[in-house]
């Protein structure tokens, strides 16, 4: 692996645009020990109809076989890799795209398998739209086990509970303009979590409304066990007190479980047990959205056909993982805060242009033609 050149910065071209043409399409990740996962990305990458022009890997210091299999690809693929030891996911990312020769930056994991049109649809909003500065693609879980399959019901929307005007992309599946990424400074260095969701509420503040290509849907394997499900929703709920995000879902949540539940439990013990009965109705809200997809989620399984075992256990485990998942984000969220309190982190947040969101066209290089 070769280091990063640190005097290689994305800038803007101040240039007059040039005529349109296809654009390039960088693709970038991260990995940090993806030794088991590795091969599958890269060969989904490597099937690509449209394949990427190139593709820019950050290890952060592995210490499986993660390097050796990016060696194995090196021929077979536009593959150029770097080692940036201890970096972080933003530090990485941003370390891959300043690498990058693209226009167009595509996102993804290590963790994750892409279809054959992935990158194709992915990028055709661009083509077809010129003055769009970023697209999302949509994810969805890839489970192998009924608990995983319980864990996509859970936690996962379906396509068609997204509103694209106001979905924030994962960086498993997202593409915009390298101009973009340079005006909204990068993918922020100061967070460990969420680094993807304030990135994205930047860019949503200079460049909305984004592209929508629901059809470059990244599939995903979710987590296995209910510590490493807790370790990822703390970490999660962490980054959103160090970022000072989502106050009043936060609040509700504390409410809920702090003052509702109690009171509702007391007035039981009381009064008799059929003020229990008060919790029914929010318990049906609570677990209608992850029961409507769970049918959805099973066509996914690559287990083979579920067994009625297979298909209870899902049913039993999901209130469990909403509830895990809650109290998860309860113990990470004042966390965060203290965090946030201690190291006083900087003012992410950008207004909104009083004209409304930046647009225009992309210039060779991705940057924006300055007026």
């Amino acid at each position: 692996m070769q280091p990063p050149d640190p005097e290689r910065r994305a800038m803007p071209d101040t240039s007059p645009p040039p005529p349109q043409h296809p654009s390039t399409v960088s693709l970038i990740m991260t990995v940090l020990n993806e030794g088991d996962s590795l091969r599958a990305v890269l060969e989904s990458i490597a099937a690509q109809i449209r394949p990427p022009d190139e593709i820019i890997i950050v290890d952060g210091g592995s210490t499986d076989n993660t390097v050796s299999i990016l060696q194995e690809y090196v021929h077979r693929l536009p593959l150029r890799a770097f080692g940036s030891l201890g970096c972080s996911i933003s530090q990485g990312r941003n370390t891959a795209i300043r690498e990058a020769t693209g226009d167009i930056i595509a996102v993804t994991d290590a963790g994750t398998r892409l279809p054959p049109d992935w990158l194709a649809h992915l990028i055709a909003p661009f083509e077809a739209h010129p003055a769009l500065q970023v697209v999302s693609g949509f994810f969805r879980a890839d489970p192998a086990t009924p608990f995983e399959v319980a864990m996509g019901a859970a936690v996962l929307p379906l396509v068609d509970e997204i509103d694209p005007a106001r979905f924030l992309p994962s960086s498993r599946s997202v593409a915009f303009c390298k101009s973009a990424w340079a005006a909204v400074g990068g993918y922020p260095e100061w967070i460990d979590y969420c680094e993807d969701l304030i990135f994205d509420l930047r860019l949503q503040a200079l460049f909305a409304p984004f592209g929508w290509a629901p059809e470059a849907c990244a599939a995903f394997q979710p987590r296995r066990t209910l510590g490493a499900y807790w370790r990822q929703y703390y970490r999660y709920a962490r980054g959103d007190g160090k970022a000072d995000l989502w106050r009043k879902r936060h609040a509700v949540r504390y409410l809920t479980y702090l003052v509702a539940v109690p009171l509702i439990f007391l007035a039981g013990v009381l009064r008799g047990p059929l003020w229990w009965g008060l919790a029914l109705p929010g318990a049906a809200i609570y677990l209608r959205q992850p029961y409507r997809r769970l049918p959805t989620v099973w066509t996914w399984y690559r287990g083979g056909e579920p067994s009625r075992r297979d298909r209870l256990a899902a049913l039993l485990l999901i209130p469990i993982i909403r509830v895990v998942g809650d109290l998860a984000k309860m113990a990470g969220y004042p966390a965060g805060w203290l965090w946030r309190l201690r190291h006083r982190p900087p003012d992410w947040r950008i207004p909104r242009p009083a004209g409304g969101a930046k647009s225009g066209p992309r210039s060779q290089n991705g940057s924006r033609p300055r007026p």
